[in-house]
């Protein structure tokens, strides 16, 4: 279970967005294969997708976002409800980067800069709202911080941060937003530079076992919390979805699993669950593929 907190700083004119994602993170390198730099990459943006999915204004409502740069690690995929829960993927988990001298994942070259960067809110209105921008370092951060700036007009500031023990397991995970708002001065906006200008890796606050509302009360005394919610890796996915997934397929597809194979099994991409339909139940799926 991860942690997610919700705060205002410098007399309301700053929002922040923090949270811990370690359990998160652990989970989806678990369920996926991940090695290290793919789980930093899929980390960072699980993380995001939580800290922007918790601003949603209901239930229904759910955020996805979808990176890809051309690099080895293909798509980068996460999306969130409104509550802040997350499942993810990467089109390919073995993917292991490094910058040498700074012994740094390099989630930059697995992810690439050659492509975009695209967020979809599903608002249960006629058409979702869709912002997407160029990818400027592929290093996760720096991109949204560029996409929450051209996109949705808020000035932030982005600090992702996934540590990977030796043993390809999860030490740390977690993200922090601050945002400025519009009532927001130049005099507050240099006070965020100046607080955030000797500002650690978040993997390392976050490894350092301070709790969040610690690691807010360094960055901005005067913090208010507004909200802390657990938030955990949750998938949605049933038959029932996988069914419906069938049901798109042509007649010649259902026929050919049916008399060569007898069955079927589907795999979920974003958590691994693994489902099974045999003969009698394809032969239904396709009985009422043709009564709709």
């Amino acid at each position: 279970m991860g942690k997610l907190m919700k705060a205002m700083a410098l007399n309301g004119n700053v929002r922040i967005f923090i949270c811990d994602t370690t359990d998160i993170v652990a989970e989806a390198q678990k369920r996926h294969g991940l090695w290290p730099t793919a789980s930093a990459a899929l980390g960072r943006v699980l993380s995001i997708a939580s800290m922007m999915g918790s601003d949603l204004k209901n239930k229904q409502e759910k955020l996805t976002i979808t990176i890809n740069g051309g690099g080895p690690i293909g798509t980068v995929m996460a999306s969130s409800d409104a509550s802040g829960n997350v499942r993810g993927f990467v089109s390919n988990p073995e993917v292991h980067y490094e910058y040498h001298k700074e012994k740094k994942l390099a989630v930059g070259i697995a992810v690439g800069t050659d492509g975009y960067l695209e967020v979809k809110k599903d608002l249960g209105l006629k058409e979702d709202f869709n912002g997407k921008v160029a990818l400027q370092t592929g290093e996760i951060g720096d991109d949204f911080a560029y996409y929450l700036a051209v996109s949705e007009q808020i000035p932030s500031l982005v600090s992702v941060g996934v540590l990977v023990n030796e043993d390809n397991s999860i030490a740390s995970a977690g993200g922090m937003i601050i945002e400025m708002m519009p009532g927001a001065s130049e005099e507050d906006t240099s006070k965020v530079e100046e607080a955030t200008k000797d500002l650690k890796p978040m993997s390392d606050l976050i490894a350092s076992k301070q709790s969040l509302e610690e690691i807010l009360k360094s960055i901005f005394p005067d913090v208010k919390i507004l909200e802390t919610r657990e938030i955990k890796y949750e998938c949605n996915c049933s038959k029932e979805k996988m069914e419906q997934a069938l049901m798109t397929l042509s007649d010649d597809d259902l026929d050919a699993m049916i008399a060569e194979d007898h069955g079927c099994e589907l795999t979920c991409q974003f958590c691994k669950n693994q489902y099974q339909f045999d003969e009698e139940e394809l032969k239904h799926i396709k009985e009422l593929k043709h009564k709709k």
